[in-house]
């Protein structure tokens, strides 16, 4: 297997379990395609058309996300305070708590795999994907 794919199996693997937790903790209205562009949403908010890029699908598609996520209490627009004609989507009440229960299944799925692989092994992984990013991520 070349290792773009090695890579995203065990991407895949998290995914589905933090997708899972969130659907069993009762946040089971967010799809798959919903969260692809929810996970890319910045602290401070991020232009529509940033996620859009980001997450590399259509400013039309992102636009009918961002909407069911609005409605769904994950995300809310807000004023751009850098131009007064944009607006910035920001994670809304509802999507903090989505995200800390993500970031928890995260951790526990992290712990798993270095009980797994080892401190030494997992620490190295870590390394070398990070800077492998440095290459492949043009949003780092």
């Amino acid at each position: 297997m070349n290792l773009g794919l090695l890579c995203f199996i065990p991407y895949r693997a998290m995914e589905s379990r933090v997708m899972e937790a969130l659907a069993a903790a009762g946040f089971d209205d967010i799809t798959l395609a919903q969260s692809r562009v929810f996970q890319r949403v910045g602290p401070d908010g991020t232009r529509l058309t940033d996620l859009a890029e980001q997450a590399r699908v259509s400013k039309q598609t992102t636009t009918f996300l961002v909407d069911q996520l609005e409605r769904a209490g994950y995300v809310e627009r807000v004023p751009d305070p850098t131009d007064a004609r944009a607006r910035l989507v920001r994670i809304a009440s509802r999507g903090r708590e989505a995200v800390a229960m993500a970031r928890q299944i995260e951790a526990e799925v992290e712990a798993e795999w270095a009980s797994h692989l080892g401190k030494r092994d997992t620490a190295q992984l870590r390394r070398i994907l990070t800077q492998l990013r440095d290459i492949t991520d043009p949003y780092r």
